[in-house]
């Protein structure tokens, strides 16, 4: 399911290397050679002209370019807190002479215009409004075709409790460091290969990491805090998840301990480690808070609940750890905001701990995710002012239904608006995952249906998430 209207952009591409690239370092400024000393006008004299020739020529050359580019650029919809066609009108004083619009005799009529204006900015279906409202989402699932190994027997993730004083930065990285891989990802005839970072889960060489780092690979290597290369098969990936397990063939490896992510509250101190943009940077630290708690973010169709970030996170923390300060692993980092149109800082995602937990553990043991339950729909929320103008009720919109799935046989179809979950109000996506987890696999939910003015009620069965989309 999916609240989010906004476009997302690159958010999950790995890093992309060439076989033969190097990161260079940034180059030094040249420096001039010596000059003797001249009689006449100083050095610092000519200096100041120069500066002021300069300022003069980029306040002529540049800053009307730049004015001008300014004027050009829209913000894109992955920031955007409505859609332009939902945007209120602003009045302009050239195109409506005389009006006053707020103040005065003529303040009436201009709201009266304005209100005319933001109905024209509205299609006449409600239908027709929302078919361009939200993006399309690709459901279509990673394709990992790294060699099969052999499930693991005995093993199990398990959370434990924050305990003991917070470590030092310099202790967390001292004691977290060793647990934290590199992992590369090549496919046959592509002379280029992803690069991401991966967390050592036991001693005998099983590793977590993201599933779009090894989305199209053939061939995966993990690279050790020591420089040791090892070639990994594959225990499982999941593209809902986006979780992946790959196994080397060791024995000494040091393991992350995992916390629970649960007792994380907005404030917390947290640091990550990972592999961004390249080998240069391997193992980087960086630190910062926990920012939000459960954002629900869409990926290929489907939300997912993270934790948000505003640690420095790039393109090569894929698959790295987000750590608590008593150094226990509480999020996997994979993903952060950006656009290509403005500056976005500081917003980054992890998957949670809990979640983590939960898919590993029936990874390893079935060699993929199991008993994770789904309605087969997709629904978003509805602005205030639209549901206003239409005279829509609270509620979700939902855009599609899966054929296979029980809503559908029930009679569920896209365009109809949910308004209950077991007779319980909903508007976000977060309150319908929220009821829905509290049952498993063949257990039925209530939904109550909105349909051209009419309520409709259905008993939907909850299928696995695996019959309805793969893994």
């Amino acid at each position: 399911m999916s609240n989010n209207w906004y476009e997302t952009e690159s958010w999950y591409a790995p890093l992309k290397r060439e076989e033969k690239e190097t990161v260079q370092p940034f180059p030094q400024p040249a420096q001039p050679e010596p000059s003797k000393k001249k009689k006449g006008v100083s050095g610092a004299m000519i200096a100041l002209t120069s500066l002021a020739l300069i300022a003069a020529l980029i306040a002529v050359l540049v800053l009307p370019a730049l004015a001008k580019q300014a004027e050009s650029i829209q913000l894109p919809s992955l920031i955007q807190t409505a859609p332009p066609s939902a945007t209120p009108r602003v009045p302009d004083p050239e195109k409506d002479p005389g009006k006053d619009f707020g103040f005065g005799k003529d303040a009436d009529e201009g709201r009266k215009e304005e209100e005319d204006q933001e109905k024209e900015d509205y299609p006449e279906d409600w239908d027709d409004f929302f078919s361009g409202f939200y993006q399309e989402t690709d459901t279509s699932n990673a394709e990992v075709n790294i060699q099969q190994g052999e499930l693991p027997g005995g093993f199990h993730l398990q959370l434990k409790s924050a305990a003991g004083k917070e470590l030092t930065l310099q202790q967390l990285y001292e004691k977290c460091s060793p647990s934290i891989v590199a992992i590369s990802g090549y496919t046959s005839g592509v002379s280029g290969y992803n690069w991401g970072t991966g967390v050592v889960l036991s001693s005998d060489g099983l590793i977590l990491t993201n599933t779009h780092v090894i989305d199209a690979c053939d061939r995966a290597v993990v690279t050790l805090w020591d420089d040791r290369e090892l070639e990994a098969e594959l225990i499982g990936a999941d593209t809902i998840s986006d979780l992946a397990v790959l196994k080397v063939e060791a024995k000494d490896l040091i393991p992350a301990e995992f916390g629970e992510s649960a007792t994380l509250k907005v404030g917390d101190r947290v640091a990550a480690i990972g592999n961004p943009l390249g080998d240069t940077f391997r193992s980087t630290l960086t630190d910062g808070i926990i920012s939000a708690i459960s954002r629900d973010i869409s990926y290929k169709g489907r939300t997912m609940t993270l934790l948000q970030t505003n640690t420095a996170l790039n393109e090569g923390n894929s698959g790295g750890a987000l750590f608590n300060m008593q150094g226990q692993v509480v999020g996997i980092t994979n993903m952060k905001m950006m656009s290509s149109y403005s500056s976005i800082e500081g917003i980054g995602f992890a998957i949670p701990s809990a979640t983590v937990r939960d898919v590993v553990n029936s990874m390893v043991t079935y060699g993929e995710v199991r008993g994770r339950p789904s309605i087969g729909i997709t629904v978003g929320a509805i602005p205030d002012d639209v549901k206003e103008h239409y005279g829509l009720p609270v509620g979700l919109y939902v855009t599609d239904v899966l054929p296979q799935s029980d809503a559908w046989a029930k009679g569920m179809r896209p365009g109809d608006i949910l308004t209950e979950v077991n007779h319980i109000p909903v508007k976000t996506t977060g309150e319908v995952t929220e009821i829905k987890n509290q049952f498993g696999v063949g257990d039925c939910l209530h939904c109550t249906i909105w349909r051209e003015g009419e309520l409709l009620e259905m008993d939907v069965e909850l299928m696995d998430t695996n019959d309805l989309y793969g893994g």
